[in-house]
Order: C-alpha cells, then sequence, then structure tokens
C-alpha cells in the first residue's frame, strides 16, 4: 500500500508543538474520511531521524485533487511519499490566498493559535455536506464569540465569506485597527465602511463591513468576498443574520477562567461560558443551514463534554462523535483543557 510521511509544523506555542502531532491525527483521519477516495489508514506519530512525523498510508496512491486537500492540514509542513528509506517530497497547493502574517502579525494574551484555529475550521467544513469548499468553494462562516478575529481571518485565507459577532467593544477597535491597516499596507483593493448597528431604530452596538479582493483584477471583475464584524450580543445572531444563511459556525467559547485575556476578568454570568451556550446554540442554529455544520472548542474544567453534547443535540445539531472526533483534547495551560466538538445540521 502506499505510504506517506508528514513534517510537522513547528509551532511558536511550545506547548501546542507538543500536542499538535496527535491532533493533526485525527485531523487527518477526517480529511481521509470526506474527501480523500479510498480514505486513508489509521494515523500514526512516528520519530523518525529525530523529528516526528505523522504517518500514514491509502489504499491508492495520492492524485493531485488529493495532495491539494491535503496541503491545507493545519500542522503540515513537508508531506513525503515513502518508498523504503526514501522520502520524496509531494508538491502542496493550500489555498491560502494571502501571506502568513494575516494570521501571525496580532499579538495578545489569550489569542487562539491561529493553527488549531485552522483545524477547527478544517473539521467543520469536513462535517458539512460541501468538504469540497476545501479546495476553493465559497462558503458563509459565522463566528459568534470571534474576539480579535482569528477565525475572520482564516476564512479570509480561505476565500470565504465571514461574519464575526463580538460584545467586547475593546476587541472590535482592535480587530477595525488591524485589519484596516493591514489591507493597506498590503495594498489590498478593498472598502470599509464602520457605524452603527441599529434594529428597528435600537441601537444594538457598532458594525464594520469590508468587502475585498485578493486582486484587483477580481475586484474589478466583482469577485469580491465580504467580511462583517457586529459589535454586539452573540444572542442577537437570528435578528441580524438571515435564517439558514451560514455554512458554517466556527468558534472558541470563552475558557471561564483567567489567562491574560480580559474577557475572563469581566465574565459576569452572562457570560458563564456554560449558561452562554446552553442560551445561544438554539439561537446560531436558527440561522446555520441544513446540511452546514457547526465546530466549538471549549475549556473541559468548566463544561463537561456530556453537557455540551446535550445542548447540541437539544438544539437539533447531530454531535460528531467517534473515529477522528475523539481524542482531540489537549492541555492549553494549567487552568485549560480545550476539546472540540462538531455538529451538523440535518438536512430536512
Amino acid at each position: 500500500m502506499p505510504e506517506y510521511a508528514i513534517l510537522i509544523l513547528p509551532s511558536a506555542n511550545r506547548v501546542y508543538t507538543g500536542t499538535s502531532s496527535r491532533l493533526l491525527c485525527g485531523e487527518l483521519a477526517a480529511f481521509g474520511a470526506a474527501v480523500v477516495p479510498g480514505g486513508v489508514g489509521e494515523p500514526e506519530v512516528r520519530e523518525i531521524a529525530g523529528a516526528d512525523y505523522v504517518t500514514f498510508t491509502t489504499a491508492e496512491p495520492l492524485g493531485e485533487d488529493a495532495v491539494a486537500y491535503l496541503s491545507n492540514l493545519s500542522s503540515l509542513y513537508v508531506l513525503f511519499e515513502v518508498t523504503g528509506a526514501l522520502f520524496r517530497p509531494l508538491p502542496l497547493r493550500p489555498l491560502d490566498r494571502f501571506d502568513s502574517d494575516l494570521l501571525t502579525i496580532q499579538k495578545y494574551p489569550g489569542k487562539t493559535n491561529e493553527l488549531f484555529t485552522k483545524l477547527l475550521l478544517n473539521l467543520t467544513v469536513l462535517a458539512s455536506d460541501r468538504p469540497g469548499a476545501l479546495r476553493g468553494g465559497r462558503l458563509r462562516l459565522l463566528d459568534p464569540l470571534c474576539g480579535r478575529g482569528t477565525t475572520l481571518n482564516q476564512a479570509m485565507m480561505y476565500g470565504f465569506d465571514a461574519t464575526g459577532i463580538e460584545t467586547d467593544g475593546r476587541d472590535f477597535e482592535a480587530y477595525e485597527q488591524f485589519i484596516k491597516t493591514w489591507l493597506r499596507t498590503k495594498r489590498i483593493k478593498h472598502t470599509a465602511e464602520a457605524g452603527q448597528l441599529r434594529r428597528h431604530k435600537v441601537r444594538l452596538g457598532r458594525r464594520l463591513e469590508v468587502e475585498y479582493a485578493p486582486t484587483k483584477e477580481e475586484y474589478k471583475a466583482g469577485e469580491t468576498r465580504t467580511l462583517t464584524y457586529l459589535n454586539c450580543d452573540t444572542l442577537t445572531a437570528d435578528e441580524l443574520l438571515r435564517p439558514r444563511s451560514v455554512d458554517v459556525i466556527v468558534t472558541d467559547a470563552p475558557y471561564g477562567v483567567q489567562h491574560g485575556s480580559h474577557h475572563a476578568r469581566e465574565a459576569g454570568p452572562a457570560r458563564n461560558p456554560r449558561d452562554l451556550l446552553a442560551a445561544a446554540v438554539p439561537v446560531w442554529t436558527r440561522v446555520l443551514r441544513p446540511g452546514g455544520a457547526l465546530g466549538l472548542s471549549w475549556n473541559t474544567n468548566v463544561v463537561k463534554r456530556a453537557e455540551l453534547v446535550e445542548i447540541l443535540t437539544r438544539a437539533g445539531l447531530a454531535v460528531r462523535e467517534g473515529g477522528p472526533y475523539d481524542g482531540l483534547a489537549h492541555r492549553v495551560d494549567q487552568a485549560i483543557v480545550r476539546d472540540v466538538l462538531v455538529a451538523a445540521r440535518p438536512r430536512e
């Protein structure tokens, strides 16, 4: 059987680097089940010449399409075809439409690791009824707890339309300043409009709306993407977005502990992670289209997995369990053990 090996991309976060190979095994299995013809054999972590690799087999040699999909694995550095003791690197074709500093330039306490954000987005798209969108398809993404926009930036890299919702005004201001500066510095053709967010003449918060394209030619041809940031309560999502208008919902829930982020220090009863998710998941589900998927990461020290599964199930979502969706829990710091749940809204 054809054999392959993935050299892991080093991460600036030492703790995440220590667990990224195990997370990549689950992510790779999800890719195999959804978009690789014939699937992949069970991935395993092996040390080769002093470096960690994730190795796997396939029923048939990887074609160009399969390699193009796997090029978007979150922690992939180099993909090798293995023949005996020889490693032949395969040319990668990642989707990334912009420079990597869109994801890495922002530095602040409590930022979600951008490699993990990519993993969570990948798993969510693969669980939807349009997994092929990871090869340049156009999806609409919602991050209903978007903070300073790491998920929104990854959506831009993939060419998705994205909407973020965040109640913290300082996060809104920081992201507005960042994305406007970044777009101008990179000379990316765009328009950006900020203003008040109102509904039925009631002020709900602020909004930022950006329309952009990677090239001037695409912009002139009308082949643009949209980025919207709404500074308001996530519980108003179903009032501000059309029902069934979102393809994927991807978010990193508040951890409920102090880990350097001002969110934790300001989290009153309304921001308690358990209560917030119980109230918000039904709201989010109403804007998710049938066949779409929701991917959620959270701190298991604050909300138990079984509790969250019950919340998602009550909202009418089918939780993906077993196989690649098990074994994704990992330590972030002494107070945070992060896990992932992915669920799909069944077709009617």
